[in-house]
């Protein structure tokens, strides 16, 4: 069974990749521009899941690897266009140089990391989370402070056609970005690698004793994740075509922590639940802010507290109504279902109580 996990994982893939196909091809610009980018946060969110989830390694830092990715594929997509490389190929090697330089301060963070427990770690990756995006701040000649760098981004081929709207196209890109980067967690997560890391997140003395190098294992699965977040920050700059430090501030990581709880911690289904509920739940509070409240200084501020205050009271919803998140009440709810059908299967199987004894004859009487 082991050896069908690929295979189905493709097939599975290659369904997803043609519904996407039909979904975009339905969506106004702007729907388009909103499932791009929650295709981009959740090959973040799932790689955080697999190292929060999976491997108990608790991150607040992802937030700063993704800009690493962004600032990475900003620079070096305009490399490219300083010397007018016009091809599709060009983006594709912008975000390999992202997922290699995010992956890279993930192994530096990792080796860190690795010694640390709890409060530590959580620290030690706050303190990234605040660190690196100030430095495109500092370094003005380099990254241009606040203001950030644009993006260059070559066209939609022009076989799609001359009017094929950019953000049908980016949502194209972001959405295959997205399905490889969980078809790779899916398969590293369903087979030795992935028992190996919850057998370091559920007891490390156990794991040692087994045989498990834990500090590696744990080494890895923070490269690995932060190669994942490197491309979905790689896959934002290419869809709002700049990169700032206000785009990845504090506030990213933990809305990124938050989405992987609220969708499901330690299931990759869970941090697409999430990903959605990042781009959704602020769209809906600037929709209520804008029709409930006229003032435009309170509606300024609260374009940013209030998504972040809904989403924090959703956390609270959600751990106290199902612990599992939203995919653990799915699966709950599927499980209810699939019982009550083989109930009733069963009910209906039980053979009919068998018909009386007939009476004996009664005997005659002489």
């Amino acid at each position: 069974m082991r050896h069908w996990t690929l295979p189905r994982h493709l097939a599975i893939l290659l369904v997803a990749a043609a519904v996407m196909l039909g979904v975009t091809a339905g969506l106004d610009p702007f729907r388009d521009y909103q499932l791009a980018t929650a295709a981009a946060y959740l090959c973040a969110a799932a790689g955080l899941t697999m190292l929060a989830g999976q491997n108990g390694q608790l991150s607040l830092g992802h937030g700063a690897l993704m800009a690493i990715g962004g600032y990475t594929v900003a620079m070096v997509q305009n490399k490219f266009g300083a010397h007018n490389v016009l091809t599709q190929w060009a983006l594709l090697a912008s975000l390999a140089a992202g997922v290699c330089v995010a992956a890279v301060a993930g192994a530096v963070i990792g080796v860190a990391a690795a010694r640390l427990r709890g409060p530590y770690l959580a620290g030690l990756t706050l303190v990234v989370a605040v660190a690196v995006p100030s430095i495109g701040s500092l370094w003005n000649g380099l990254f241009h402070g606040d203001q950030g760098l644009s993006v260059y981004l070559v066209p939609a081929p022009a076989a799609l056609g001359e009017s094929f709207p950019l953000e049908r196209w980016q949502a194209w890109l972001a959405l295959i970005a997205a399905l490889v980067t969980m078809l790779v967690l899916g398969n590293l997560t369903s087979g030795q690698f992935g028992r190996t890391l919850r057998a370091v997140r559920d007891d490390e003395i156990a794991a040692r004793l087994g045989g498990i190098n834990v500090a590696k294992v744990q080494v890895i699965a923070f490269v690995v994740s932060a190669a994942c977040a490197g491309l979905g920050g790689g896959m934002l700059a290419v869809l709002a075509q700049s990169v700032s430090p206000g785009a990845f501030a504090f506030t990213l990581s933990l809305n990124l922590l938050l989405a992987v709880v609220v969708g499901g911690l330690g299931s990759l289904t869970g941090a697409v639940w999430g990903s959605i509920l990042l781009v959704l739940l602020p769209w809906l509070a600037d929709t209520a802010t804008s029709s409930l409240i006229h003032s435009p200084a309170a509606q300024q501020r609260l374009a940013g507290n209030l998504p972040l205050a809904v989403f924090g009271l959703l956390l609270v919803v959600v751990m106290i109504a199902a612990p599992g998140g939203i995919q653990g009440l799915l699966n709950r709810a599927a499980r209810w279902v699939r019982g009550r059908r083989d109930g009733r299967g069963a009910h209906r199987a039980e053979p009919s109580a068998p018909d009386a004894e007939p009476h004996a004859p009664v005997a005659s009487r002489t």
